[in-house]
């Protein structure tokens, strides 16, 4: 029995390679060309190929659900295509136990999951973003298709680029509002760095540029330097440029409470925070998919007709995803459940093809 389930597991584990494998290589067509065109002066090839370098693991933790599909989709359909799953069966091996040897190698990538989105993909990430953010942005007030935007009190703020680390920022640009939501005030500073200094901590403002809106005037002045109270450590500045989808799962839940205690909407960060959290949950309720397809309705099939079904189920599981995100935002409903519909349904309808195996 324990050379039956190591053929199984290994089967399938080679199967996830080669799945990756391929994958990879087209991601990695996809980015250089979508890469190549922000290429300048200041963002060379070398700083383009860098880029996409350190977003490997990203690119690798979001398709990990579907290398795991893919790969116990074609890994047990070579057993069934040379009918080994037949003589397995014939041999007075169960069903759960052939199940049981394909989760084995889906096991691992879970904990990959966990690895790569929380220690490993997140902070080069960052490094990406903030690398690419600083090149291309320079010290533009304001560099439109770079930085983002963010409310704290009763600013409105927007960063053009932020050093990896969180702890020098490049081109901030401030909006004050007062009570009757008015500007009062903006301002932009070169660099901003923080300070801390006898266990108080503030961001040191560079060449500063302060333009104040009176009743029918506009007063201008600079200065070399200035302290700005604000608070946003560098540990938040750091999750800034980089997407909810593509932050630590640790790191999504602080941001998502700081949100709260500045009274603004946390649900995006919320549904990223489920979402990544339950990944391995959904990677496993996708490879229980595939394995009861196997043994069902494309037993018979060719290879490349379980590709193709691979490919749907992925597409399928993705579009659900896609919709339900976005429901929860414009209806409200909780997060949690947005996450957990797509992957309810993949459970529901593998544990119905499973049953149905003789």
């Amino acid at each position: 029995m324990k050379m039956i389930d190591k053929h199984i597991r290994n089967t399938v584990f080679l199967s996830m390679i080669v799945v990756v494998l391929v994958t990879m290589s087209l991601d990695l067509v996809f980015a250089l060309a979508d890469e190549l065109p922000d290429t300048d002066e200041n963002y060379s090839l070398n700083d383009a190929l860098s880029y996409i370098v350190l977003t490997i693991p990203t690119s690798i933790y979001e398709l990990l659900p579907f290398i795991a599909l893919g790969g116990a989709l074609i890994g047990l359909g070579i057993l069934a295509s040379n009918n080994e799953l037949v003589v397995i069966q014939a041999a007075g091996v169960s069903v759960w136990r052939i199940v049981g040897s394909v989760l084995k190698p889906t096991l691992s990538i879970m904990l990959l999951s966990l690895l790569l989105g929380e220690y490993v993909a997140p902070p080069l990430e960052q490094i990406a973003q903030s690398n690419k953010a600083v090149q291309l942005s320079g010290n533009d007030s304001i560099a439109s298709e770079q930085g983002t935007w963010r409310k704290v009190g009763n600013e409105y703020i927007h960063i053009n680029a932020i050093e990896p680390g969180g702890e020098l920022l490049y081109g901030v640009t401030r909006y004050e509002v007062g009570s009757n939501r008015n500007i009062v005030s903006s301002s932009f500073a070169e660099f901003a760095t923080y300070m801390e200094k006898e266990g108080a901590s503030y961001w040191q403002l560079s060449n500063v540029r302060v333009s104040n809106f009176g009743a029918g005037a506009i007063s201008a002045q600079e200065y070399l330097q200035e302290d700005w109270q604000i608070d946003l450590s560098p540990d938040l500045l750091s999750l800034l440029l980089v997407a909810p989808s593509r932050q630590s799962i640790s790191g999504l839940y602080r941001f998502a409470q700081f949100f709260d205690a500045q009274g603004l909407d946390s649900a995006t960060y919320f549904l990223a925070f489920w979402k990544k959290l339950l990944q391995p949950l959904a990677t496993l309720m996708l490879v229980i998919l595939a394995i009861s397809f196997v043994f069902g309705p494309l037993r018979e099939s060719t290879m490349g007709f379980r590709v193709f079904v691979a490919l749907g189920i992925g597409l399928a599981f993705t579009i659900v995803q896609r919709l339900m995100e976005p429901a929860s935002l414009l209806y409200g409903f909780s997060p949690l459940l947005a996450v957990l519909t797509p992957i309810f349904i993949c459970a529901l309808l593998g544990l119905f093809l499973m049953r149905r195996v003789r």
